[in-house]
């Protein structure tokens, strides 16, 4: 089975409901995996990179689905969440979309819209999961670089010429050029635009530059 394939995780201590979810998604073609409480979700190991989301049921014993929310939160996990409950309320459904789910349905609902709340998260999962690995993709070639070469690039993408450059940093033009062949070589970019862009998708900070402090 295909381990980066889309996957739906079940947390619902009902094993009538869990199980009929599981058909249920399953029968949209996507893998599922299902568990019968929080803690035991928060027990099971870290998912590969695959597009994910979570059907949660909010009234369960000891640890809730809003509870386990705000652990997911401050973990830092950005896993989408679709709530399920036979007994919601507005400051129920308030609290959980706040804290950033994604639908929040109450029973009895339509299998369709629970699967169209499927495909919508697993979209957005997706295409977090996409940023995310060309986020560490730049910024590992970020890693590759030297610090004169990260001083070079952020002259650059500050719209520097290579004269300019070589003036703030204290050296001769011929020097910049050799830098800045490197620094694309290296981000892998074939245009200033293109080496802009990856600097300000990765994050990166303006480094502090000696030879113009001194």
């Amino acid at each position: 089975m295909n381990e980066r394939a889309p996957i739906v995780l079940v947390v619902d201590d009902d094993d009538a409901v869990r199980q009929a979810l599981a058909r249920l998604v399953r029968s949209a073609g996507y893998r599922v995996q299902a568990y019968r409480s929080a803690s035991e979700f928060l027990q099971c190991p870290p998912l590969a990179d695959c597009p994910a989301c979570l059907i949660l049921d909010v009234r369960m014993p000891e640890l809730n689905g809003l509870d386990l929310q705000g652990r997911l939160n401050a973990a830092g996990a950005s896993l989408p969440i679709i709530f399920i409950t036979g007994h919601g309320d507005i400051a129920m459904t308030v609290r959980a979309m706040k804290a950033g789910a994604t639908d929040f349905l109450t029973k009895p609902f339509e299998d369709a819209d629970l699967l169209r709340a499927v495909d919508t998260a697993l979209r957005n999962a997706s295409q977090a999961l996409e940023k995310r690995i060309e986020i560490e993709s730049i910024r590992g070639r970020l890693a590759r670089l030297t610090p004169r070469e990260r001083e070079v690039l952020v002259l650059l993408v500050e719209g520097r010429l290579n004269k300019q450059a070589a003036y703030e940093l204290g050296v001769a033009e011929k020097t910049i050029k050799v830098h800045r062949a490197r620094v694309m070589e290296k981000m892998e970019a074939h245009s200033l635009v293109e080496l802009a862009r990856a600097a300000d998708k990765a994050g990166m900070p303006p480094l502090p530059r000696q030879a113009v402090a001194g």
